[in-house]
């Protein structure tokens, strides 16, 4: 239950609590209080009887006159049968001329039994009314206390890496909801300028990084006849090298969420001339199966290093045969773009760790043939930052891997 709900319970549940013993504190004092007036009205009453029977003289009798038993001065005595639960009698002893007599007074308690009747008649239906109302009104003033904190909450959803610039609205009131959302805003700028020093690392670790590699590649490029040969392995060292390079730092800004410079892009063309590239495997054939003129939102050059990373891993690990799909999903205007190979398959148990960063199933791979093991993490990132999914689906034989990209409205 959320904190709106557990303070209308909370507060409806104590009200009652207070209602009922109140009701019930209510009742015990209207009793007693009814009570007392009957009996002072039966006393009364008494002593206007006795008042009678001393002036009608000796010998006749008075009204309320039930006996010549001395008894005591006043008592309340048992109803008789036909007054039960009506009248509160009470006996008073008179001394006349002729004797001690005893006289009544009585005192109807019908005028007690119907106020509390009545009382009984308001209570019932009033109290659970008035609990209703103070739960609705707990509800609003909890509801209207918490709005701030909705809006910080939705914010704060809606922020992302590209959006650190934006804050959380602060509320003018001084109370522990204005200073949670000070504290957000404060904690947001510490979070922009750490993403700001991540970028500008990334940045220049880039240049500092491709400008040494660069210059040693065309230094063993022109290296003497003589020493070409050992020239040649160097290259292939400093080729991996370069390309692991360029990976980490893709990796990077995919993981400071840079802003990607996104446009309408036909995902057919880039996977037909990305699964078309040649490829160290010259014994695989890629076949290709595509629906021309889906259009996404997004970026050609970051689509373009997913559909080859899959197809390179495709490559890599079949036996002779590579296919590339890409078909369009009229029912949820979604492109699909699969590629499958005919290789010993991915195992199910292995299928979420294929993305993870240097993964490598296959131990036993040379350094030649073997990737980097950062192929299948990159292209699932580039495909969170496109609003897509990739995914291993099962689809003997071989691996199937499947992203499915929402298509421009346009395009549906």
């Amino acid at each position: 239950m959320g904190v709106r709900l557990r303070t209308t319970l909370a507060a409806t549940a104590v009200v009652a609590a207070a209602l009922v013993l109140a009701a019930l504190a209510l009742f015990a004092a209207l009793r007693a209080s009814l009570t007392d007036t009957a009996r002072d009205l039966a006393v009364q009453d008494a002593r206007r009887n006795a008042a009678v029977v001393q002036l009608a003289g000796p010998g006749l009798p008075g009204p309320g006159v039930i006996g010549r038993t001395p008894g005591p001065q006043d008592q309340v005595v048992p109803p008789l049968p036909e007054d039960a639960g009506g009248s509160l009698v009470i006996t008073r002893r008179v001394d006349t001329t002729s004797g001690a007599v005893t006289v009544e007074g009585r005192a109807s308690l019908a005028p007690a039994r119907a106020a509390m009747r009545t009382l009984t008649a308001l209570l019932v239906p009033g109290i659970p009314a008035l609990l209703a109302l103070v739960a609705w009104l707990t509800w609003l003033a909890v509801g209207r206390a918490l709005r701030p904190v909705s809006a910080i909450r939705a914010k704060v959803a809606d922020i992302t890496a590209r959006d650190l610039h934006e804050r959380v609205p602060e509320p003018a009131s001084r109370d522990e909801i204005g200073a949670l959302a000070r504290t957000v805003n404060a904690t947001l700028d510490r979070l922009q300028t750490a993403v700001g020093a991540h970028r500008q690392f990334v940045a220049d670790a880039a240049h500092e990084l491709r400008s040494p590699m660069a210059v040693l590649r065309t230094r063993l490029e022109l290296a003497r006849p003589a020493e070409r040969r050992l020239a040649a392995g160097a290259l292939d060292d400093v080729e991996r090298l370069q390309r692991l390079t360029a990976d980490l730092l893709l990796l990077a800004r995919l993981d400071a969420r840079e802003p990607i410079r996104t446009r309408e892009t036909d995902l057919a063309q880039i996977v037909a001339e990305e699964a078309a590239r040649p490829r160290p495997r010259t014994d695989v054939g890629v076949t290709l199966r595509l629906t021309p003129d889906l259009l996404v939102e997004g970026s050609p050059d970051h689509l373009r290093r997913l559909v080859a990373n899959l197809v390179d891993n495709a490559v890599r690990h079949a036996a002779g045969a590579v296919t590339v799909a890409l078909t369009h999903d009229p029912g949820s205007g979604e492109a699909r773009l699969e590629v499958t190979d005919d290789g010993p398959g991915i195992p199910a148990e292995h299928r979420a760790a294929v993305f993870e960063r240097f993964a490598r199933l296959d131990h036993a791979r040379t350094r030649d043939t073997g990737g980097s093991g950062l192929g299948l993490s990159i292209a699932r990132d580039i495909a969170l930052a496109h609003r897509a999914t990739l995914q291993v689906v099962p689809g003997p034989p071989g691996a199937r891997l499947r992203a499915v990209f929402p298509l421009r409205p346009a395009a549906r």
